[in-house]
């Protein structure tokens, strides 16, 4: 399952642009790598993050993995959900499973992130 309408990173996350903000998560793909994830590690409302440098953590019952942004610019919103129930970054990755909310710092960086076909490409070679 591979939204048309995010972009995507070599990393498995996926960014949702809305005006000057972006939702970022981690793919279905990432989720299913994962398994079980138990643990998101999120920044703080504030911070600022670069785009490709790591922002947070995700541990699940196989591995303690990175998290990385795609965009680089002030974490504007963080889903406190995941701090109770982190099983839905498995079970709706897309969603409700989403991370963090970024006010974009350059949107140039947009041009870098993978489109649907180009990260279905990446995943099936996988």
């Amino acid at each position: 399952m591979v939204p048309s309408d995010l972009r995507y990173t070599k990393d498995h996350e996926w960014v949702r642009v809305e005006g000057e903000t972006a939702t970022i998560g981690v793919t279905d793909f990432a989720a299913g790598q994962l398994g079980d994830v138990v643990f998101v590690d999120l920044p703080v409302v504030g911070r600022s993050v670069d785009q490709f440098a790591t922002f947070g953590v995700v541990e699940s019952v196989k591995a303690v993995s990175d998290l990385y942004a795609p965009v680089s610019g002030e974490v504007v919103d963080v889903n406190g959900n995941l701090a109770t129930k982190p099983e839905l970054v498995n079970s709706d990755p897309f969603g409700e499973g989403w991370m963090i909310r970024v006010e974009i710092g350059d949107a140039a960086q947009l041009g870098e992130l993978l489109d649907a076909a180009a990260y279905e490409k990446l995943t099936a070679e996988a």
